[in-house]
């Protein structure tokens, strides 16, 4: 829910971008679609982890 997992996700979207890449360039499209799934993965999780902050941030305004 912190720092690290954003990081982790992070790396999850360039190691997505790196198959991707290296699919397209060796016209292998299972390692391009695998990448493109990594990638969408990592900025599904990304998503998840702002929508966290915000609630959080919603939550943390309305007790005060």
């Amino acid at each position: 829910m912190g720092f690290l997992d954003k990081l982790k996700n992070k790396a999850q979207k360039a190691k997505g971008r790196g198959k991707e890449q290296a699919g397209r360039e060796t016209g292998d499209p299972y390692l391009e679609s695998e990448g493109r799934k990594d990638r969408m993965a990592g900025g599904a999780k990304q998503v998840g982890e702002q929508a966290k902050d915000v609630a959080k941030e919603a939550r943390d305004t309305f007790k005060r």
